[in-house]
């Protein structure tokens, strides 16, 4: 089978993943907080930060679709690029210090991703203290269990390429 087409497989596996993330939601004031950045930030480590962020962005937007968009399409299309940054981020940063990379990625997607809402209008602080502690809870969540999961593949594969 050649790299392209596994890749394709792989991220069609990975972006599976996401929708099913998307249907398991955390407690947040939007209804939009959920596990669906997971695959994102795992398939940033095994097939590479592109493919994470292409895979982050669509989990948001699977999220938000299910929750009727509830920030308006616009703001969460901004949203999805955001995670898909972050994924991108943490694909790059993990692989020279997975603790720096997984800290970075939190504190990203936990706090600066709220706070990027404080200039708004109809937003600010309280949008921000309202959404920061549900955020830090699901970044958390997400990236420690693609952190986890990526351990576990490697280990699998004998620290060898895990794709």
């Amino acid at each position: 089978m050649s790299d392209n087409v596994r890749k394709v497989i792989y991220m069609a596996l990975f972006i599976a993943l996401s929708y099913l993330g998307a249907n398991i939601k955390m407690l947040s004031p939007t209804g939009t907080v959920a596990l669906d950045s997971m695959p994102g930030f795992l398939a940033a480590l095994v097939i590479g930060p592109v493919s994470g962020a292409f895979c982050a962005f669509l989990g948001h937007i699977f999220t938000s679709l299910l929750s009727g968009f509830p920030l308006t399409f616009p703001l969460h299309l901004l949203i999805g690029v955001e995670m898909g940054i972050f994924a991108y981020i943490f694909g790059k940063v993990y692989k020279k210090n997975s603790l720096i990379g997984d800290a970075v990625c939190i504190l990203l997607n936990g706090i600066i991703a709220p706070a990027s809402f404080i200039p708004l209008k109809g937003f600010g602080i309280p949008f921000f203290l309202a959404m920061v502690l549900p955020l830090l809870f699901a970044s958390f969540i997400n990236i420690i269990l693609a952190d986890l999961v990526f351990r576990g593949l490697k280990k699998l594969s004998g620290d060898k390429n895990v794709f």
